[in-house]
């Protein structure tokens, strides 16, 4: 299979590089800036001819981004856009300027400058300078490099004379990415007026402590930093040393450099862009704003380069380092488009985002709450319109440290598309998962030979491969969804038509999952993947079949499932016994696994599972090195496949990946409290991130209803208990204290279906 997919991509860049000659072929050297320009002229003059922009060696300064449209493009020969082969061509979103510097104090120097555009990037000697902040940059921190819980303490906001344009930048509550606000004002109680906060699509607010502030002229107190005051037109810039800065310095001023525009009736086609270097774009997390689809996220529909509406075009070796927003957003109408063997780092967004337009799925929901009846819904299957990427490839590509600025972004993003190939790319070094697929419209991806790995680095309860599948027929109360599922079990499949597959990756995820399935994500198939670290979770879904994956040091975390989902989990190697939360039924097929010790295999077989499954040691071959081809023939039922085919491919870009932190085999387990008895119920405090994960909390506190006790009481099982009355309840401890001085009948504050209420 991978053979044949080879086959494929090089078969398509034979069509679109080297196409039958039409009536003339031509190679023009230009400008950059006179690129739309020169495809006009000789489109215009030869409609089918074969054409090649070139661009010689050197660093080109935009003063506008280069919209290619339609017109320009009609299908009958190809448009090649393209860099000095062999050396380096570089066009940059910002402007170059020459300042004279002045003494201002403290170490600061200024310079008048007359910039008329927001910038948010400013680069000294090439290097990004760092934006006036609290707390000071810090490249050992966390989250943010550098957080502070008082950054937005009132003290410090009375100690700024003129905050209005400041910004602030903080984590979901739940970490389930990032908030960004833009200061407008301070109310005579010095809290702050502010703008923003539609980056996320799961409004629950700012995290408490993890945030921090920039674009503070009194926060400019660090070597490195900068800051703009607009007002006097005075540039300010503290240097590591006595010395002056340079004098020649580059300012952000476009977020996009190349748009192709155009619809399914009339799309651009067959342009590529290849060998070229774009740099120093300008942030978007402002325009960060449209939600997608009952989703965490929302998006930007832009980029360095952006395709909305285009058949069979390319981005191809090119590189994307220093951007402050996305790198590729492909957007609505996409056919056959390819992103292929380029380094995609250092990035404020996403690298590589695919998203439909929801006018293509039937009967949208936007928000992760909203719910609408069945008699009200539009239940055929598939997509609406065609305005959607279908049939589009990401091959052999470099994509590490992203996601510097927004945390909800992605290696690869796909959302309201069909048919995505995800192969042979190293990701790495991102605050969230390094491929995620948002919800089931519609399917048909093949997730292949991709290296992921330090992923979940900023945020929460995700993995390296993260999908939702929050269809028309998921809810978010569980027992409504439970009735719909067993009422219209074909309602599942009406826009997940087209089986996900995710086979031959290799993931590590050290602070979540390594494949996370989360909320309803349904026709799967997953085989011969290696989980390193943080094992594979299926939540509440239907049809998954995973088979002949290896889990070094973990396990199998099934969560919250359905009564007849068809699950399959068969011939799999685990280290670690199943790690189950909330499961009263076990799928269709459970069997047949290798785990590590008689113990591990004896608690599955209670549960009515694994009745042909085998233990034993795994004996990989030579884990050091990465390989973990299993050597013991008791795992009889399990086959061996290529431990050394993850990553990119290209050899120019093999030299440059890095590889994961490869495990030794030993025991891994989640250490827990045992749980307490009362009132005919079993309770246990909320602390490992499956718990959390399946009761959807934003932390730790509260105690977890195993087995509730009598039903009339009002509890069940899942639910997490928060209050007694005005009395906080952390933890079992808590509770039992409360309990001895509560009164009857007990009020008690649940989380339950993701939200609060009173019993």
């Amino acid at each position: 299979m991978r053979q044949l997919f080879l086959f494929f991509v090089h078969a398509l860049l034979l069509v679109v590089f080297f196409s039958p000659l039409q009536a003339q072929d031509f190679v023009v050297d230009v400008h950059p800036a006179k690129t739309v320009q020169v495809i006009r002229q000789y489109r215009s003059q030869y409609p089918d001819c074969n054409l090649t922009i070139r661009y010689k060696p050197g660093t080109y300064y935009l003063d506008s981004t280069l919209v290619i449209s339609a017109s320009l493009t009609n299908g009958k020969g190809y448009t090649i856009i393209q860099g000095a082969p062999n050396q380096t061509t570089t066009i940059s979103g910002g402007k170059a300027l020459t300042v004279k510097w002045q003494v201002y104090k403290n170490g600061i120097y200024r310079a008048p400058v007359n910039i008329s555009w927001d910038f948010d990037q400013l680069y000294v000697d090439g290097n990004a300078a760092v934006r006036a902040r609290y707390p000071n940059y810090d490249t050992t921190a966390s989250h943010y490099n550098g957080y502070a819980e008082d950054a937005l303490s009132k003290a410090r906001i009375a100690s700024w004379k003129h905050p209005v344009g400041g910004y602030i930048h903080a984590l979901h509550r739940a970490e389930w990415g990032g908030y960004h606000y833009m200061i407008t004002g301070v109310n005579a109680d010095t809290s702050l007026q502010l703008t923003g906060g539609y980056q996320n699509n799961r409004q629950m607010g700012m995290h408490k402590t993890i945030r921090f502030v920039e674009n503070i002229f009194e926060e400019l107190d660090t070597a490195r930093e900068w800051y703009y005051d607009k007002a006097t037109r005075f540039l300010y810039y503290k240097p590591a040393g006595a010395k002056a800065p340079a004098a020649d310095i580059v300012v952000s001023r476009l977020s996009g450099y190349f748009i192709f525009t155009g619809d399914a009736s009339a799309p651009v086609q067959r342009v590529t862009v290849k060998d070229i270097r774009f740099t120093q774009a300008k942030a978007t997390f402002m325009e960060t704003r449209e939600p997608l689809l009952r989703s965490d996220w929302a998006i930007y529909r832009g980029g360095v380069i952006l395709l909305d509406g285009t058949r069979d075009c390319t981005v191809q070796h090119c590189v994307f380092e220093q951007n402050g927003g996305n790198a590729i957003f492909l957007s609505n109408f996409n056919r056959h488009a390819m992103v292929l063997g380029n380094r995609i780092q250092q990035l404020g967004g996403n690298a590589v985002a695919f998203a439909g337009n929801p006018d293509a799925v039937r009967s949208p929901l936007f928000e992760y709450n909203s719910r609408q009846d069945f008699a009200a819904m539009d239940t055929a299957r598939g997509p609406k319109t065609d305005n959607y990427p279908d049939s589009c490839a990401v091959v052999d590509n470099l994509i590490h440290d992203i996601g510097l600025i927004e945390k909800q972004v992605a290696g690869v993003q796909i959302s309201m598309s069909a048919h995505i190939q995800v192969s042979h790319n190293s990701i790495y070094n991102l605050p969230r998962a390094g491929i995620n697929i948002s919800e089931g419209t519609w399917g048909g991806h093949v997730i292949e030979y991709n290296d992921v790995f330090n992923t979940v680095l900023e945020t929460g309860d995700h993995g390296s491969f993260n999908s939702w599948g929050r269809d028309r027929w998921w809810y978010p109360n569980r027992r409504e969804m439970d009735s719909i599922a067993a009422l219209y079990p074909w309602l599942v499949k009406q826009d997940a038509v087209y089986t996900n597959v995710i086979r031959y990756n290799r993931f590590r995820c050290d602070h979540g999952w390594d494949i996370d399935l989360d909320d309803g994500s349904s026709n799967y198939e997953i085989y011969n993947n290696v989980c390193l670290h943080g094992g594979l979770k299926l939540r509440e879904g239907f049809d998954r079949k995973v088979y002949n994956n290896i889990i070094v040091n973990n396990s199998f975390h099934p969560h919250v499932w359905f009564k007849n989902s068809g699950d399959v989990f068969t011939n799999n190697v685990v280290m670690t016994r199943y790690k189950p939360i909330g499961i009263n039924y076990w799928g269709r097929e459970i069997d047949r696994n290798f785990f590590p010790d008689s113990a591990a295999l004896a608690t599955a077989q209670a549960n009515g599972t694994d009745v042909h499954s085998a233990y034993g040691d795994p004996q990989f071959a030579n884990p050091a090195a990465g390989n973990y081809t299993v050597r013991n023939i008791a795992a009889k039922d399990f086959t061996n496949f290529n431990q050394f085919a993850f990553g990119v491919i290209s050899p120019s870009l093999r030299a440059l990946a890095a590889k994961p932190l490869f495990p030794a085999p030993g025991s891994s387990t989640e250490a827990t409290t045992a749980s307490w008895q009362w009132q005919n119920g079993t309770f246990k405090n909320l602390e490992t991130l499956g718990e959390r994960s399946a009761t959807g909390m934003a932390d730790y506190e509260g105690v977890l209803v195993l087995k509730a006790p009598d039903p009339s009481a009002g509890l069940r099982d899942g639910d997490v208990i928060l209050l007694i009355g005005t009395h906080k309840v952390r933890n079992i401890h808590e509770l039992q204290q409360v309990l001895k001085t509560a009164v009857y009948p007990l009020k008690l504050t649940i989380f339950r279906n993701q939200q609060q209420m009173t019993l």
